[in-house]
């Protein structure tokens, strides 16, 4: 990794920790086009690494707002769901990868763009759950059905519930691309070398979590994801 790459890349990490970190979601959806762009072997082992600590200081950050119910049928779905998100790995072509992140991106924009207002069910979560199962393991991106599901709940609870999800997701990722030869540890160096730029991203979301508008960051992070989505298609 050259130190320009690592240049954006921490910076990248700094401005996406700090956005999931206010807003609960982010994330995925600012460093994968970023990443992608850089290096398509970031994607997907390095962003879901990197996600972990950030979401685990979330989860704990804001625990008593959790959604048990909900966590835990999404959780149960997007369990089910890995193995297909795995299979789009192997089915994908490494050069067409960067394609396939791109267009996911785009089309989890656009989605949480236009869903109107609705009161999420069972079946809501089952289904934001098993997308997420599959995006999140391909491409490193699943926070958009899950920001879906929650996007007219209290934000305290869309960032602990969405980032408990994303903690037992990930590891479940992380472990199926290892154990199937799609992972190497030298990705996770990668991650863990930005561990400060994270650190920092998280910090600086704790000092204003509670006093930004969550509907314009929402916007800001999906038209973000939008023009970076456009950008790596057309660049592949």
């Amino acid at each position: 990794m050259t130190v320009q790459t690592l240049t954006v890349l921490a910076l990248t990490v700094a401005v996406a920790a700090f956005v999931q970190g206010s807003s609960g979601l982010g994330f995925a959806l600012i460093v994968a086009p970023v990443a992608g762009m850089l290096d398509p072997h970031l994607v997907p082992v390095f962003v879901l690494a990197s996600m972990i600590p950030l979401n685990l200081y979330v989860a704990w950050r804001e625990r008593a707002s959790l959604d048990l119910r909900g966590a835990g049928w999404i959780t149960g779905a997007r369990l089910a769901a890995t193995p297909a998100g795995l299979a789009v790995l192997w089915m994908v072509p490494e050069r067409g990868l960067g394609v396939f992140v791109g267009v996911s991106t785009v089309l989890a924009a656009v989605v949480s763009l236009a869903a109107p207002v609705f009161t999420p069910g069972r079946a809501a979560y089952v289904g934001a759950g098993a997308v997420t199962g599959l995006t999140e393991t391909a491409t490193g991106v699943g926070g958009p059905p899950l920001a879906l599901v929650y996007q007219h709940r209290p934000p305290a609870e869309l960032r602990s519930t969405v980032a408990a999800c994303f903690l037992v997701g990930e590891v479940a990722s992380l472990a199926l691309l290892f154990g199937t030869g799609k992972a190497q540890v030298t990705e996770l160096g990668q991650a863990a070398l930005l561990l400060p730029a994270t650190a920092a991203g998280a910090w600086l979301s704790r000092l204003v979590h509670h006093r930004l508008d969550a509907r314009r960051m929402r916007l800001f992070v999906l038209v973000f994801a939008l023009v970076s989505g456009l950008v790596l298609v057309l660049g592949a």
